[in-house]
């Protein structure tokens, strides 16, 4: 069985399941989620990035989000939900929510479970990504693993 670690930023999509699952062909796949409630540290270059994709109304809604503890709900259930799409597809799925920045805990995630890859599925990070800071490049120095870089859709 080949083992993803499936690092998330908000719930799954359809598109999102049928990606990830099909990934690897015919072969059976399970997955170790990890999800990070939004945090206000990032409101800004969250901001940007909407501005960035031409969704300045976007960007002016960033402040009404949840952020931090408030947080903690809608990322349980988008784990939840994330979790139930994956099963409904065949694969295994097991998460959990990552209070820190997820990447502390990815090394050890991967050891834990000896996974066979990281895929990274989140919305465009333009600021991040072009200082090499984004979740995907920071990884790739902290595991031993390949680590596969995803655009998130929406619905």
């Amino acid at each position: 069985m080949f083992t993803s670690v499936l690092m998330i930023e908000q719930p799954l999509t359809t598109v999102d399941v049928d990606f990830v699952t099909t990934l690897h062909g015919d072969d059976p796949v399970s997955f170790v989620v990890l999800m990070q409630p939004r945090g206000d540290q990032d409101r800004l270059l969250r901001a940007i990035d909407d501005v960035a994709l031409g969704e300045l109304p976007e960007a002016l809604r960033e402040a009404d989000v949840p952020e931090g503890e408030a947080a903690r709900g809608p990322a349980a259930q988008a784990l939840e939900h994330s979790l139930a799409a994956l099963r409904g597809k065949g694969a295994k799925a097991v998460g959990r929510i990552v209070e820190n920045h997820p990447l502390d805990h990815l090394k050890d995630v991967v050891d834990e479970t000896g996974a066979d890859e990281v895929i990274v599925l989140t919305a465009p990070h333009f600021v991040e990504e072009f200082f090499h800071r984004d979740w995907a490049s920071r990884a790739r120095h902290k595991v031993g693993v390949p680590v596969l870089k995803l655009f998130a859709h929406n619905e």
